[in-house]
């Protein structure tokens, strides 16, 4: 799932497997398979390189605490160093 804001401000999230079509008419306009619309307040451009960070996380297997790294500097991805095992 990817966070979006929609045009009053208030956060959401959405399913991005659900999402058909993603349009600039002028507002950003997301179409759902199920055929609901939805108005963001994001650009296009930022819609698709959170389905594109979020896509990746998964295959990486990476916590979502790294998709937003993802989205600005994909090489700034790495998984979390090892903790010290006590004896």
């Amino acid at each position: 799932m990817i966070q979006l804001t929609r045009l009053n401000n208030q956060p959401m999230m959405v399913n991005s497997d659900l999402i058909k079509l993603v349009e600039k008419a002028p507002d950003t306009v997301l179409t759902l398979i199920t055929g609901e619309k939805i108005i963001v307040s994001e650009s296009v451009d930022v819609v698709l390189e959170r389905i594109v960070a979020f896509r990746r996380s998964i295959i990486s297997g990476l916590p979502p605490q790294f998709i937003d790294s993802t989205v600005t500097n994909p090489s700034a991805v790495r998984p979390p160093p090892p903790t010290a095992e006590k004896s």
